[in-house]
This record gives C-alpha cells, structure tokens and sequence, in this order.
C-alpha cells in the first residue's frame, strides 16, 4: 500500500514517515515543499514528490494507496496561513483523494476541535481543525481523525491513552502520534472513528 504522507518534513510527519518504512506492507511517499528536503528522505530510502497545499498539489495522488494529512501552518503564522493549510489544505487533500480514488485517508487534528468555541486561545486554529474534520465526516472517505493533546518532543514512549471521546486533556510525543496514526491506519475497525490521544499505560500496538 502506497501512504501519500502530506506534510511529511513536519515533526510529526518525519516520525509518520519512519513508522511506516518500518512496515513490510506499507510504502511511504513523501510529499515536501522544497528541493532542499529531498536528501532527508533520500537517506531514508523514501520516495518524495515536491508539491504544495498552497498551489495544485494533485500531481501527489499519482498511483496512492492511502493518505496521512499531518501538515500545518505551525505556531508561528497568523490565522490566515492556518486556514490556508490546516482547513483548506485539508479539504482540497480529501477532495483529490476521492478524485483519483484513493479510499483510505488519516487525518491529523487536535484536542478541542470538536467544540472550538470553548477554547481560551488558539480558537481560530481549533476552528480550522473542527472545519476539516467536519469536511472529512462528510464525505464518502474510509476516514480517521486523530486528536492528540498537547504534542511534546519528549522521546516516545509507545503507551498511550486513546478513546473517542471524554479524555482528560493530557500531553503526548510527537512520536508517539506518530505510531498511534501508522498503527491506526489499517485497521478497519478504526474507519469513520474519531480518536483522541495522550499519554498513557497501553502499548501502541493493542490499543485496538
């Protein structure tokens, strides 16, 4: 299976990409922003297509399997560039998914995007992440969305508390995200689930 990882030179997205090299039945595709990223992946054995969410990027579906969207404009933009990438990108990646009938589609959101009007701050990004899963729901997609908490670069841990609903807002490593989405990502009981993730006591491989 052939995995379209958009935003794949993001912390999260670098970790996606090394968890599903790891497998023997899943095959990474790196979609990057810049000629400058592809060694990275090079070295790591790993196809890339250069493309970006803020142009045509459909080029990147050619002959996908499945599809990870884990990018984001990242903490230091304003609330237009977050609703360019993390809402929009998201929804145009859905989009094209179906277009050229890529059926499988994980989407990285966020704790709190399921009632973004509660948040102190940080409510325009919640919004954008509500607003793409919302889309994603929507759609005829074999779907998952998954909401971690607040995300650490502490090392992984490979134990994590995932639910669907009720969790305490809690931390997790980005690498642990990481294993969570690769983990989840063929498991059909996890299509049209909702997940929210933190760290916890239950290994990464029995959490379903």
């Amino acid at each position: 299976m052939r995995v379209l990882v958009i935003g794949a030179n993001g912390d999260v997205g670098k970790n996606i990409v090394k968890n599903i090299k790891n497998t023997k039945e899943l095959e990474p595709v790196a979609m990057i922003r810049k000629e400058e990223q592809i060694d990275y992946f090079k070295d790591l054995g790993v196809e890339t297509v250069l493309a970006d969410l803020e142009s045509d990027f459909e080029k990147a579906f050619h002959k996908i399997d499945a599809v990870i969207f884990a990018a984001g404009s990242g903490p230091n933009t304003g609330p237009d560039k977050t609703i360019i990438i993390d809402q929009e990108g998201a929804i145009e990646a859905a989009d094209l998914a179906r277009k050229n009938g890529v059926e499988r589609f994980v989407l990285l959101s966020s704790m709190g995007a399921d009632q973004p009007k509660e948040a102190s701050d940080g409510k325009f990004y919640l919004y954008a992440k509500h607003r793409a899963d919302e889309y994603l729901k929507s759609t005829n997609l074999n779907y998952t969305i998954v909401r971690p908490g607040a995300l650490t670069d502490d090392p992984g841990e490979g134990k994590v508390n995932l639910q669907e609903s009720g969790t305490e807002f809690g931390k997790v490593p980005r690498e642990d995200v990481a294993a969570v989405i690769v983990h989840l990502l063929t498991k059909k009981e996890a299509n049209g689930k909702v997940y929210e993730v933190v760290s916890g006591n239950k290994e990464v491989a029995n959490v379903l």
